[in-house]
């Protein structure tokens, strides 16, 4: 049997956050029926990861792989997802599979956001674009997002600067008057987030001063295939547990 997908997410009070993921877990399981997906939270909401594995466990499933839905790889994927995993049942073998971002799939559902919101492939020599994130305070992670706009420069926007909701600059705000300065005909805000919620919030309040405003990644099928690419490479890579004599 294939390993069970247990898309791991950070949960948020915002019951759009949840809303969000499971809407992207129902596209997941439409594009690949033949594989189980489950969905554990972090905090706040439930099913937890941790309620999730002992279940499975319990039915007799053998194989999960683990994948942290998030964009980055920062604290939650380096530390507490690894910790939550350490401490699933031992008959389990678990995989974690690598974070979604980066990707230029991920790049294709930005894009989509913004034509979906008004802009078109004729706007892009014009508009300068906001890349907006979470923010974090891991250097690695802010460095990855820098990254992806300086690619995302290159396929034809008029410019794009990286921005932050917390913990790094610039914020939103700030960038979308950089843009402005430098004479971009539109500016636009594309929201480098999964799901609704306080940060995304944020980068909405931010975006006030723009043009557009784009929807947060949300279940985009350019997500869905990612997540699903990241299952099957983790599908044969290394044992994380061990299964217990």
């Amino acid at each position: 049997m294939k390993p069970v997908l247990l898309v791991i997410a950070h949960g948020s009070r915002d019951p759009r956050h949840a809303a969000t993921v499971h809407a992207l877990v129902r596209r997941v399981r439409s594009l690949r029926p033949d594989v189980r997906v489950e969905t554990g939270f972090l905090d706040f909401n439930i099913p937890s990861v941790q309620g999730v594995l002992e279940s499975l466990a319990a039915e007799g499933v053998r194989d999960v792989v683990a994948l942290p839905l998030l964009l980055t790889r920062a604290f939650h994927a380096k530390a507490d997802i690894p910790a939550v995993l350490r401490d699933a049942p031992p008959r389990l073998r678990i995989r974690q599979a690598e974070v979604l971002g980066p990707s230029p799939l991920l790049l294709s559902a930005l894009e989509r956001r913004l034509y979906e919101a008004g802009l078109t492939p004729a706007d892009k020599s014009s508009t300068g674009v906001v890349l907006a994130s979470a923010g974090s305070t891991d250097p690695e992670a802010i460095a990855v997002i820098a990254d992806i706009a300086r690619e995302w420069r290159h396929t034809g926007w008029c410019a794009v600067r990286p921005a932050f909701a917390s913990a790094a600059l610039p914020r939103t705000e700030d960038a979308v008057r950089e843009l402005r300065a430098l004479g971009c005909a539109k500016v636009a805000v594309a929201p480098y987030v999964l799901a609704p919620g306080f940060l995304p919030d944020r980068i909405a309040r931010g975006a006030a001063e723009a043009d557009v405003l784009a929807q947060v990644l949300g279940p985009a099928p350019e997500v869905a295939r990612v997540l699903l690419r990241r299952y099957d490479a983790a599908s044969s890579a290394r044992v994380l547990l061990p299964v217990s004599a």
